[in-house]
């Protein structure tokens, strides 16, 4: 009789070829067996699912220099309650905004002292910063991150066309992805800017100021780049169909790209926005119903590659201007991708979401449904280790890290402020009802989050790319 550390019991496993139903053996914070055992710690997982622990590979914690906006404590912490067990910090929005070797450092001393889960980071590319690549691919960044348009953040300037094409070029030669905030500058500002001169600052305008059409256009370009560099690329929060469609056409061409959506702009709309207010204010912004539908059957179609929350907090008082250009953009989502995706179609006041279309209930019908659970599975956790050469994390597989998710597939719940982790007790979900409540969350054989509660001390650690 095999002996372990710690075994999960009776739950239904989520894997990549569908649902099994297994014990799972963990010795040395590895997944070393399934099947049956005796353990010193043993965990009954009737009646649960048990996912791999789920990977966001965009938020914004803000630590060192913003932690006031959210800070890797209280961030991991929401992530964990969500079933994350890594996340990948974007470098802006921290003060120094991780472009060299010392700011890294920066970051990663405050994330062995707060992270409750796994951690790695994201490089910045920036005009100026391209002598630094080499030394924070040293460090141990997972690929660099450029903004096509104004980041909104006066420390971390968007590239201009010859600064993107000599950063992919440097990547490619460190073997490391760019990922690109992918908006038009030039039409993005130049709409902006017409529609202040007018007079016209509301949130409609600010919606109509940044047209799918900017999207598209920037994708475009960076494709090309990619393209004549030979850099591998991933366009983050892409929100439309069409620029999901641009890059699955690339890809089967040859060119080595991919992409990301995020929950927002899978249940959220404009119209949403127009409700919410600055609580719903992100960029690119939340697209209209029918845009949603086509971004849903391109997703289902296998042509997204990875889900991100794109969690980008602020303390609320920069989410009250009556100029919506001037607020802060950002959504506060980490702590809720899994069951939002788990989730009914229904708003959050249990009307139906008029999309012209059934693709999303394909996904959301049957909470049970192995192909549905599966595809979600890959989405937020395989998928995310395999692109970013993480080769340790994202299965429920011999050999790989004790990372998992313990799901009730049954349980609803309406999220509530109360309930948020984040520093802000702010986000677009708040009075949603939701589906599939994570009932646990282990990180390399310890429990981090049980029944509401984080039950473990900081215990995250770097983890690096392994090309």
């Amino acid at each position: 009789m095999k002996s372990f550390d710690l075994i999960l019991r009776n739950g239904t496993v989520i894997t990549s070829a569908g649902l099994l139903p297994t014990d799972v053996g963990v010795a040395d914070g590895k997944i070393v067996s399934s099947g049956g055992g005796t353990a010193r710690e043993e965990i009954d997982a009737t009646g649960l699912h048990i996912f791999p622990g789920l990977i966001d590979s965009h938020v914004h914690f803000n630590e060192p220099g913003r932690t006031d906006w959210e800070g890797i404590k209280t961030g991991s912490s929401a992530l964990a309650a969500g079933g994350g067990t890594l996340f990948f910090d974007m470098p802006l929005n921290a003060f120094p905004p991780t472009c060299d070797a010392d700011s890294f450092d920066q970051k990663l001393t405050a994330a062995q002292k707060k992270s409750v889960t796994d951690f790695a980071f994201w490089g910045g590319l920036v005009p100026g910063n391209l002598d630094k690549l080499e030394e924070l691919a040293g460090r141990g960044v997972i690929g660099f991150k450029a903004f096509m348009s104004n980041s909104g953040i006066e420390d971390f300037v968007c590239v201009d066309e010859a600064t993107l094409r000599e950063g992919m070029k440097r990547a490619a030669k460190l073997k490391l992805l760019v990922a690109v905030h992918a908006e038009s500058e030039t039409l993005t500002s130049r709409l902006t800017r017409e529609q202040i001169a007018a007079g016209k600052t509301s949130i409609r305008d600010y919606l109509d100021a940044r047209p799918v059409a900017a999207e598209l256009d920037a994708i475009r370009r960076a494709i090309d780049l990619a393209g004549e560099t030979g850099c591998a690329l991933h366009v983050v929060h892409v929100s439309s169909g069409e620029g999901v469609a641009m890059v699955a056409a690339a890809s089967s061409l040859g060119v080595d790209v991919t992409c990301e959506t995020c929950p927002h702009y899978l249940v959220l709309t404009e119209a949403d926005v127009e409700k919410l207010g600055a609580i719903a204010k992100c960029a690119p912004p939340l697209r209209s119903a029918g845009v949603q539908e086509t971004l849903w059957q391109h997703l289902l179609a296998g042509d997204v590659t990875t889900i991100g929350s794109d969690h980008s907090p602020s303390p609320p008082e920069l989410k009250t201007d009556k100029n919506f250009f001037k607020v802060w953009g950002g959504i506060s989502g980490a702590q809720h991708t899994l069951p939002l995706l788990l989730s009914s179609r229904s708003r959050g006041d249990g009307s139906q979401i008029d999309s012209g279309g059934n693709s999303q209930r394909l996904l959301t019908s049957s909470p049970t449904n192995a192909v549905a659970l599966s595809l979600i599975s890959n989405l937020l956790a395989t998928n995310v280790a395999r692109r970013f050469q993480m080769p340790r994390k994202g299965k429920i597989a011999v050999g790989y890290d004790a990372d998992f998710a313990l799901v009730d597939l049954q349980q609803t719940f309406t999220v509530t402020r109360e309930d948020l982790f984040y520093r802000h007790q702010q986000s677009p979900y708040v009075g949603r009802p939701l589906t599939g409540r994570v009932v646990q969350t282990i990180l390399r054989g310890q429990q981090i989050f049980k029944n509401g509660k984080i039950v473990s001390n900081p215990m995250g650690r770097l983890v690096k790319p392994s090309p």
